[in-house]
Parts: C-alpha cells; sequence; structure tokens
C-alpha cells in the first residue's frame, strides 16, 4: 500500500489547486480550527488554553532564561497585566513595542517594516480581535510558510517575572499585539528560542509569502535608487544591514529627494529595531547640511529625538551597509515599466540521498540526478532594450518543526545548471550526464550558500531552459521550493525529480509473477501467458546485466535508473524515492531478483491505467471496475508483504 505520505502530498497538491493555503483561505497550523475553537470556548463559557503551544517551560525552550528565572516564570493573560488590555491602540506603529530578554531584533525590525504597509499587516494580522465581545483567551495569526499560508491560533498567557513580559512588551501596557505575534510567531518556530537569530528576510517573507531579492550593496546595480523608490512606492517590506546587526528601512520616506546647495541629494531613512543608537555622520538628526534645505523640508524630515531613527545619504548608506532585502507580494516594482505583469511559477521538490541528491558540477557523475526543471519562456528579446527579466529563488524547507534544530545545506544553481536548450528539443525524460558535459551555462549563480533561500536576478532570451537547482555536497537530504519570476509567460514542459538502487526467484516472486500475467484471471498462465513473462523475464534480465557496469550483481542507485531509461519507461523522481525505500536492500542496492519483480508491476499498471484512460490523463472507474483494479493493485503490492 502507498505510504500516506504519498496520500497527503496529492491532497495538499488538489488543495492548492482550489485555493486552499492562499491567504483568503489559510491551512490550519497544526489542525487547529480558529472558528470552532472559538465556538465552543464561547458555548461552554471557558478561556482557552492550547494544548499544543502550552503555557509553560517547554514553549519558551533551553538557553534563554537561566534555570533560576525560568523558575520564576508565571504565565499571565493581558487581563493580570494591565488593567485595561487592548489588542490594538491608536493604530499600529514601529515605535509601538521593545525588543525584551530574547534575541529576535531580526523579527522585529520586520514587524517594523509591516506597521509601513497597512494592506499586509492586516492579512497577517487580523486587527478586528478585542478583549471586548465575544473574549476568551484565543488570537489567531496568519503567516507564510514554505509555499503556503497557515492561519497559527495561540492561547493569551504570557510569559512573565513579577508581573512584567519577559519577551516583546508594548511602550504602552495596555497594548498586546506585539507580543501576541511574537507568541504565534514563536509557536511555528518551535519555542521563543527558536526564535533567537535570524536575518529579516526570512521574516518578511513569511509576512508577504512574495518575492525576495536581495542586492549586496558593495557592488550595487546602476538603478538602485530607482529601484529602492519602487519598492518604496510598492506593497514592500525593506530591510538592511551591517556585519554588526539589522536595520530597518522606512520605505514611506525613501523616495525623498531634497535640494541642498542647489544639488539634488538622495537620502535614505532607517530605523535601528533596538530603539536607540543612531547615525552621527552627514545628514544625521543634528548635522548642519539639515540647515541647507528648505524649511518645509526640514519640518517634514528632521526630528532630533533619540527613537532610532535617521537619515544617511544613498552614497554612506552603501558604504556602511553590507545588503538590502526586499520583500514584496509580487515583482512588479524591479521594473519601471508599469504596465508590465510579472508571472509567477513554483514547483516543490526533495533532494533524497542516494536518489536525488547529485550535488553540484564537482560531481560529474551523479549531478545529473538531481531534480531538473524544463521551462519554456515566451515574448520578444531586443538586444537595445534588454535587462533582467527572470528572478530564481530556490528555498529549502525544513523537514524538522523546530527552527533551531534544522541544518541548512550550502544550495544555489550551480556553475552549470541553466541551460538554453538547443538541439536538444525532442529530449524527452530526465537529461543524462554527457548532456551537462557538453553544454555551457544561460546564467549561473555565483556562490552557493547556506541560506533558507537563494536567488539570482537574470537575463534569459526566449526558449527553452533547464534548471537543476542543487546542493553543493551529493547525498544530502533536504526538500526545497523552486519559484521561477518571469516578465513573460513561462510555461513547465515538464519536471522530474530524481534516482533509484539495487539469484534464483523466490516461490512468493513466482506466484506474484504469475498473479500479473494471469490476464484470464485462472489462477495459471497458459501458453501464451508464459511466453509472453518469460520473453519480458529475459528482456529485463539482459537489461540489469547491461546496466551493472560495477559488475556487483545489483543495481546501483544511478545503474537503476540507467535500467529504466533502457527499458523505455519514464519514472518520475518522486516514483523512484517511493520504489527505493520498498524495493532495495538495506545497503541501497538492489537484486535481480527484486528488480524484474518491479519492473514488471511497474509495467502492468501502466498498461491498465492506458487501457482504462480516455485522455491519457486521467481515468474514471465505476463499482464494479473498483474491484477488479484492486485485484491488479493487491497483486502489484504482493512484494511489499
Amino acid at each position: 500500500m502507498p505510504p500516506p505520505g504519498v496520500c497527503l502530498n496529492i491532497m495538499e497538491a488538489r488543495h492548492r489547486q482550489d485555493g486552499y493555503g492562499s491567504p483568503t483561505n489559510p491551512e490550519n497550523f497544526l489542525n487547529q480550527d480558529y472558528n470552532q475553537l472559538k465556538e465552543y470556548c464561547i458555548i461552554k463559557g471557558v478561556r482557552y488554553i492550547d494544548e499544543m503551544f502550552p503555557p509553560d517551560r517547554t514553549s519558551i525552550g533551553e538557553g534563554i532564561l537561566s534555570p533560576s528565572d525560568l523558575a520564576r516564570v508565571v504565565w499571565l493573560r493581558p487581563a493580570k497585566i494591565s488593567p485595561n488590555p487592548s489588542f490594538v491602540l491608536d493604530g499600529v506603529s514601529r515605535f509601538d513595542f521593545g525588543q525584551g530578554l530574547l534575541g529576535n531584533c531580526w523579527f522585529l525590525a520586520s514587524i517594523g517594516a509591516l506597521t509601513f504597509q497597512p494592506d499586509i499587516l492586516g492579512q497577517v494580522v487580523p486587527l478586528e480581535q478585542t478583549f471586548d465581545e465575544n473574549y476568551c483567551g484565543l488570537f489567531h495569526f496568519k503567516f507564510w510558510r514554505f509555499g503556503r499560508w497557515v492561519d497559527v491560533i495561540i492561547d493569551d498567557k504570557l510569559p512573565t517575572i513579577n508581573g512584567r513580559l519577559i519577551f516583546v512588551h508594548s511602550i504602552d501596557q495596555n497594548e498586546f499585539w506585539p507580543a501576541l505575534m511574537e507568541k504565534a510567531y514563536a509557536k511555528v518556530c518551535g519555542s521563543y528560542t527558536d526564535m533567537n537569530a535570524g536575518t529579516p528576510s526570512e521574516a518578511m517573507m513569511d509576512f508577504t509569502g512574495g518575492v525576495h531579492i536581495c542586492i549586496e550593496l558593495s557592488n550595487p546595480p546602476l538603478n538602485l535608487w530607482e529601484m529602492m523608490c519602487r519598492a518604496g512606492q510598492s506593497k514592500s517590506l525593506i530591510g538592511c544591514g551591517t556585519p554588526q546587526g539589522v536595520t530597518l528601512l522606512s520605505p514611506m520616506m525613501i523616495a525623498g529627494q531634497m535640494m541642498s546647495q542647489g544639488k539634488v541629494v538622495n537620502l535614505v531613512r532607517l530605523w535601528n529595531p533596538w530603539g536607540k543608537g543612531e547615525w552621527n555622520g552627514d545628514w544625521s538628526d543634528r548635522s548642519s547640511l539639515w540647515q541647507t534645505v528648505s524649511a518645509q523640508d526640514r519640518k517634514i524630515c528632521l526630528s532630533v529625538d533619540d527613537d532610532g531613527e535617521f537619515w544617511m545619504t544613498l552614497e554612506d548608506f552603501c558604504r556602511f551597509y553590507s545588503d538590502l532585502d526586499i520583500c514584496c507580494l509580487c515583482p512588479d516594482f524591479l521594473d519601471g515599466n508599469s504596465s508590465c505583469q510579472w508571472k509567477t511559477s513554483l514547483y516543490e521538490g526533495r533532494w533524497v540521498a542516494g536518489t536525488t541528491a547529485g550535488g553540484c558540477m564537482n560531481n560529474r557523475d551523479s549531478f545529473w540526478t538531481n531534480p531538473q526543471y524544463r521551462v519554456k519562456i515566451d515574448g520578444e528579446y531586443s538586444e537595445k532594450t534588454g535587462s533582467k527579466n527572470v528572478l530564481l529563488s530556490l528555498m529549502q524547507k525544513p523537514d524538522k518543526r523546530n527552527r533551531r534544530l534544522v541544518q541548512n545545506l550550502h544550495i544555489g544553481f550551480s556553475n552549470v545548471n541553466i541551460y538554453l536548450l538547443l538541439q536538444y528539443k525532442e529530449q524527452k525524460g530526465k537529461f543524462p550526464a554527457s548532456f551537462f558535459s557538453s553544454q555551457a551555462p544561460a546564467a549561473q549563480t555565483k556562490t552557493y550558500m547556506n541560506a533558507r533561500e537563494v536567488m539570482e536576478f537574470v537575463l534569459l532570451k526566449p526558449g527553452e531552459y533547464l534548471i537543476v537547482p542543487s546542493s553543493f555536497n551529493p547525498n544530502e537530504t533536504a526538500s526545497f521550493i523552486l519559484t521561477i519570476h518571469s516578465k513573460a509567460e513561462t510555461h513547465g514542459l515538464f519536471f522530474f525529480l530524481g534516482d533509484l538502487k539495487s539469484g534464483g526467484f523466490t516461490i512468493d516472486a513466482c506466484r506474484s509473477m504469475v498473479a500479473l500475467m494471469d490476464t484470464s484471471i485462472t489462477g495459471k498462465l497458459n501458453d501464451k501467458e508464459f511466453v509472453r513473462l518469460w520473453k519480458k523475464v529475459i528482456t529485463y534480465k539482459d537489461i540489469f546485466f547491461l546496466t551493472d557496469v560495477s559488475r556487483t550483481g545489483t543495481l546501483s542507485l544511478s545503474e537503476l535508473r540507467n535500467a529504466f531509461v533502457a527499458s523505455g519507461m519514464m519514472v518520475s523522481d518522486d516514483m523512484l524515492n517511493l520504489m527505493a525505500l520498498r524495493y532495495s536492500d538495506s545497503s541501497g542496492h538492489m537484486s535481480l531478483e527484486s528488480f524484474i519483480s518491479l519492473i514488471l508491476r511497474l509495467d502492468c499498471m501502466y498498461k491498465i491505467f492506458r487501457q482504462l484512460s480516455s485522455d491519457g490523463k486521467s481515468m474514471n472507474l465505476r463499482e464494479a471496475e473498483v474491484e477488479l483494479f484492486t485485484h491488479h493493485c493487491l497483486n502489484n503490492l504482493f512484494l511489499y508483504t
């Protein structure tokens, strides 16, 4: 029987097609339904307590509090912390909150950026929540998590010591949206401890679910100022960082240009999420240069409060900051043409050690086994107007819930993994190793990075391309999301994911083969059925020994893939991964007996599908047909028992 994960993958794919996991229809995180739980609490007249993120030390985690402080923690609801608790007081602002004992300024900087964009804020933080009518101690927030939006539920018990919040706290003690939002994100990460240390782009992506582009300020694009202005005017969250920490760009004012001494000056407004500590060079709060601008500009822009917000020139910004992160709902800000509508395609894949984890191009014998994605880019191209038109994003998708336990691989689009397809347009199936040794890249990433996400902004002329994401080292297992943003229409022609492994036949294997070839359903083989089976066995035996180039009497994973190619079968990486799990021995190799049993089953199932499918894509079964189909499936699964 196929494992439950296969069914779940199919169900998730169907849900996504129906819009499930979108901002307006998010998935229930940990299967907790907000409306059902709220209705239950109201009917029962109880205050909600979240069993999936309980108010105890497990939700705080280890390492951020001393054992003595951890013992002093008391979880209190807002009504026990302040006299008049409110979710939001007088709107939301970057000045609403301050950091606590947790080292999550990266998260707070992202919240600060979020306060500049009301539309995005309302998508993440349902602002209609209150402590008044129908209050039951239950709140929820929405985050984008690795390809889908999730609705995260929490109770409102918050960790305190001596009645004071120990993590994020509001400047006004009666306002609680920042503390509750931090708790919801801590739940997503696994605990409060799991939020310790990070980059603003991670949280900003989780607030937008859109496009992320990172610009190295040591080598900025020529149109940096124009791009920043467009981002500031669009629905973007913008952050930047130094080697020592993170800073938020204030996008509401980023497009401001001022006349100073007869010259136009491009000034960038920044905010330090620590709330204190500001730039003291040119155009700082007390700089004499402010006297060279108009009184109106000075009144609008200048503030001498020690609030962490300050101005600096674009040149100084590039000199003292290392990178700029822009996260936006869509990539329209990348192009100066407002009529241009970018298209987005998203693919989920997986590297599996021994099957689809071929490593970078340094591993010439296995690189081709990586997942391969073939896309076609439409549109016209002119050298005069040629500009970067495709943004590629590769994001690792963790297998563990706890953020601190995730070990990011070094990932990227290696120096030979995006190919312009010319004479290979008729190629079917996965491209072999020989293809990669003869082709030059059409685009490439500079280096592999052990980051959650890497991206490349490239120029690709209209044509067909093969994109091969990979980890640097082979045989490293991880899931990933490949996103392609393009000015022109892109088409996924097909995509392939991965690889497989490997005496006399046992009685069980023989019975299984008889059942497979017993088309007359008599329990035995007639002359024609036996001859047909014998010919298939001989054919597959020859393929087995032809592809066993290591001469071990078994098929390794790469050899098994070649065996399928030689047999004329195209098998997706997902199917190959399942077959590797089911049919390989403990060393990851496949015997002749297992190979023949497997390929006979596949051949049989493909023929059944072709016979019952009217369009080659799907099939419908009547009740009586289900019973017959189940008979064949059980035979197919005979070796599993």
